[in-house]
């Protein structure tokens, strides 16, 4: 096989049984890889009611047929599995360094099932694999287990692993690569370490072959020269800011998430701009695998209190650490961030969980006494502090490790977390983004903007602009986003890059970039509508895990907040969600019944058994 490697790994933790199997090349033509892959083998393998903390969850590690190779950022990998927050599916999605060279050991996936009786770490070396004793890495953080493992290992290894927080089973936990990269959301360190499993380490330098080598490195010089000649006369903010910059665009349109969303927009914004980052942190920017863009920040804080060096934080941090707990210390923020990566937790839902229990101080459901400590708005060293504590499931840290919905639900409150399928949202108020809305309802990982993100064209004009306080006609458009961002998932690319060679939103949604790409990696010569319909089959085989596991129209959701309550103000004011609306047009355009269960007649007609 061309572009994708043709085996997968296979490791039985409970027995330390290691086997190599083919790849299908029906499966890989079909699911492309990355995601697709990642849920065809849920669906043919796993037991969608199964616990997702106990051995019988299974947890794949897959990349695409474009990650390793030089395409333009062509160095994501996604881990899948069984939430323990949702209990819905997980694809988490990291680059860095890690994911390429896990493609370059010879193998498109790995797949943990059962649990180590001891804490182990794989180790895989050029098509070989061995598991190792971690008792000695166990309680380490995610930093302090890279260089142990480099050290032990090789040089040149590239490490993904668990901190402290996946080993306390904190049901956001996540798994970082090369230190400052993570697979983030949904829990996936959680699993990890209910699997007694403390890392993955790769040490590799096979070329990836590709069935059309000068054909690629033609259409990849094309599409870099395009780039860059257009960095040269506008330089991308990414690189010039880091994704922190959209801080401004969210305040302008009022879809800032402040005050745990009770406000889009907030007083203090300047103070937590990428601008402010950029000029009072940033030490260089940096870059994935073959990245022209280079978003990623390495910042170094000195204010006393809040001192440490690091990456971060991403918009997202900035967001859910900042606005949303009306903290405007943006040394405080950075701070969180640092030891949200070296504990190995998601950012978005400790700043959002740690700003649903402000509001729940505020109103008296919590008192002094259960949290420890005061808990007001904007408390920069209650942020730190609580983001320790909860890595470590201290304290009331024990509570938060598990997210917002079940803190705010004990205290019976559950309206005052902003999720869906109990998954945090990211930073885009849906009342001032319709498109958004139907997005974070409908995404199959619950709250999420990298399962499709209308954002770009209803806030950022990325490939044009349409209206953001519409809701008539989004079900069409954000069906056709989430699909291709399925393919930009299966396919080991970064949305960042991708999006920006769109030129309309019509079936050409599939720039012809991405296409040629592919083909001339695989040789699988896909035709724009066969690819398109590769992402629409992912999508479908999503919801079909999700159905098995239980959810339905009901679990598509909205807080009341989003759907009743108007935006007071900003450049949204007086908006609400209309997410009722556009859900009857999204599961009629998706060829699902009018409860959210794909037909007989679609699963046929993609394919899915």
């Amino acid at each position: 096989m061309y572009g994708w490697r043709g085996k997968l790994l296979r490791v039985n933790l409970s027995t330390g049984e290691i086997i190599v199997e083919p790849l299908d090349p029906q499966v890989a033509r079909d699911y492309i890889g990355g995601r697709g892959l990642g849920i065809y083998l849920m669906n043919q393998e796993l037991d969608p009611l199964c616990d997702p903390l106990s051995p019988e969850n299974m947890l794949i590690m897959a990349t695409g047929p474009l990650t390793g190779t030089k395409a333009p950022t062509g160095a994501r990998y996604m881990v899948m599995t069984k939430s323990p927050l949702t209990h819905a599916i997980t694809c988490s999605n990291s680059g860095g360094k890690f994911p390429a060279a896990f493609k370059q050991t010879g193998f498109d996936a790995v797949i943990f099932k059962g649990k180590a009786d001891k804490p182990v770490y794989l180790v895989i070396e050029n098509n070989t694999a061995q598991l190792k004793q971690a008792g000695h890495l166990w309680g380490k953080t995610t930093h302090d287990t890279t260089d142990a493992l480099v050290t032990e290992t090789h040089e040149n290894a590239k490490v993904a692993c668990i901190g402290p927080a996946g080993e306390n089973g904190v049901l956001f936990a996540s798994i970082m690569n090369d230190k400052h990269r993570a697979a983030g959301r949904s829990g996936v360190g959680a699993v990890m370490g209910a699997k007694n499993l403390k890392a993955v380490v790769v040490n590799a330098d096979q070329k990836i072959p590709l069935a059309d080598e000068a054909g690629f490195k033609a259409i990849n010089k094309r599409l870099g020269d395009a780039f860059r000649k257009a960095a040269k006369i506008n330089p991308p903010a990414l690189r010039l800011h880091g994704t922190a910059v959209t801080v401004m665009a969210t305040q302008h349109y009022g879809v800032l998430p402040t005050k745990n969303w009770q406000q889009g927009t907030f007083d203090n914004w300047e103070k937590i701009h990428g601008e402010t980052l950029t000029e009072k942190y940033l030490v260089s920017n940096s870059a994935c695998f073959s990245c022209p863009i280079g978003c990623g920040r390495k910042t170094k804080v000195e204010e006393p209190g809040f001192e440490g060096q690091g990456e971060g934080p991403e918009y997202e941090t900035v967001y859910a650490m900042g606005s949303n707990c009306m903290v405007d210390n943006l040394a405080a923020v950075t701070k969180a961030n640092y030891l949200c990566n070296e504990y190995g937790m998601d950012t978005i839902t400790m700043g959002a969980t740690i700003a649903c229990a402000m509001e729940l101080y505020d109103i008296g459901c919590l008192t002094e006494k259960e949290v420890g400590r005061t808990l007001e708005w904007g408390d920069a060293n209650a942020l730190v502090e609580l983001t320790k504590q909860t890595a470590f499931r201290q304290g009331f840290g024990d509570l938060l490790a598990q997210g917002s919905y079940r803190l705010a639900e004990k205290y019976n409150r559950p309206e005052l977390a902003m999720v869906s399928k109990k998954q945090e949202f990211p930073g885009y108020d849906p009342r001032g983004s319709q498109g958004m809305g139907l997005a974070y309802a409908t995404s199959p990982i619950g709250g999420s903007h990298m399962r499709g993100d209308p954002a770009y064209f209803e806030l950022l004009g990325v490939p044009t602009v349409i209206d953001r306080l519409e809701w008539k006609g989004k079900a069409n458009l954000v069906k056709l986003w989430q699909d291709f961002f399925c393919v930009i998932d299966s396919a080991g690319l970064c949305v960042f890059y991708s999006v920006r060679n769109l030129s309309n939103l019509e079936l050409e949604i599939l720039p012809t970039g991405i296409l040629e790409l592919i083909n001339a990696a695989t040789g699988a010569n896909y035709t724009i509508e066969e690819l398109a319909q590769a992402g629409e089959r992912i999508s479908n085989a999503e919801r079909q895990f999700l159905v098995k596991a239980g959810f339905t129209r009901k679990d598509d959701s909205l807080p009341p907040r989003m759907t009743e309550v108007p935006l007071p103000d900003g450049g949204s004011k007086g908006s609400v969600c209309h997410l009722d609306d556009m859900l009857d047009d999204y599961y009629a355009l998706r060829g699902w019944s009018n409860d959210g269960i794909p037909t007989p007649e679609k699963l046929s007609e993609l394919g899915i058994a």
